[in-house]
């Protein structure tokens, strides 16, 4: 009796001391993150606008994390193989996933997706909005969005269009306008926009539907000719270039973000840690300087918009995949 009566005060004390001693620890844990390098692990090669954005987020992430960030180049599948990367990864805060809108059309492009892209991640910001822009060679004799229609629909072999991939924003950008044109155009797929430029440059690609960035220094250089862009207002890029809406497509109106992802389980300290230092950097006035250089528009949102916009996007786009009949193996 005197035994028991003794070891239960001792056993709240010792639990007691174990709960403190976590409570301690916990935060100068989160607080000793990052102790090694962090990577940013892009889904297309190098040279394409998830490529320029993340590393002009990770040289401003590094100075404030006080560690190295690594951007690493993951492409294939879409921008599939490199989530499913970091889906599997070690949900420490050191693998992270410049992620984009292709990702939210993919879930319903995809018969089969490795990985389920709104509970195997855990959003912390969307870096920018780009508009895309459907542009061809300056050697085209297309000067217009209707140029363009009247040669589609008489050209024999049909002309084409490259795209980031099967089941990206400008697979389906390519699929919508052919809709609303009543066109019929060969689809190209590549890894990313670099390869994607270089042949659109060379001619063996007739148009693509791309984001600003990396066709912004070729326009600037007058090897390639801007028609329209597609989303619902004009680009502060290019406000001279009509968006396909003024040019006939009506209601027309998709665009490209990306955003930074972890592994779902990461602890929440350090993905909050990671958001806000993100978050930072995206609203300081050097970072949206630079944006406005590659046409791009900076958002620095918090994760609980950023899960908004991944779900309404993931809506959206599912509905338009199965209008316009899009589906990968």
């Amino acid at each position: 009796m005197t035994h028991a009566r003794t070891t239960k005060p001792l056993r709240l004390v010792l639990t007691a001391a174990v709960t403190a001693l976590y409570l301690c620890t916990s935060p100068a844990q989160a607080q000793a993150w990052p102790e090694r390098p962090v990577t940013l692990v892009v889904p297309f090669p190098a040279g394409g606008t998830t490529d320029v954005l993340a590393r002009a987020l990770a040289e401003k992430l590094q100075q404030s994390l006080g560690q190295t960030v690594i951007v690493e180049s993951k492409p294939g599948a879409g921008a599939t193989l490199g989530a499913d990367y970091v889906a599997k990864a070690k949900p420490d805060g050191y693998t992270l996933l410049v992620g984009a809108v292709h990702h939210t059309i993919a879930t319903s492009v995809y018969k089969k997706l490795p990985y389920d892209f709104q509970k195997d991640f855990a959003p912390l910001t969307v870096i920018a909005m780009v508009p895309n822009v459907l542009v061809v060679s300056a050697a085209s004799p297309a000067k217009t969005v209707a140029d363009l229609v009247a040669q589609a629909k008489s050209a024999k072999p049909e002309l084409s269009y490259g795209s980031n991939g099967n089941g990206t924003a400008q697979h389906l950008i390519g699929t919508q306008f052919q809709n609303q044109t009543g066109t019929t155009l060969l689809h190209i797929p590549y890894k990313g926009s670099g390869p994607l430029t270089t042949d659109l440059l060379g001619g063996q690609v007739t148009m693509s539907f791309d984001t600003i960035t990396p066709v912004l220094p070729h326009i600037q250089a007058g090897k390639l000719r801007p028609l329209a862009v597609t989303t619902a207002k004009r680009s502060s890029a290019l406000p001279d270039v009509p968006t396909l809406a003024e040019s006939g497509l009506v209601g027309f109106d998709i665009g490209t973000w990306f955003g930074v992802l972890a592994p779902a389980a990461t602890p929440k300290p350090v993905l909050m840690r990671l958001s806000e230092e993100m978050q930072k950097i995206i609203r300081s006035p050097d970072f949206k300087k630079r944006m406005a250089e590659i046409g791009a528009e900076p958002v620095g949102n918090t994760p609980e918009q950023m899960a908004s916009q991944i779900k309404d996007a993931t809506e959206k786009f599912a509905r338009l995949v199965k209008d316009a009949k899009v589906t990968i193996d």
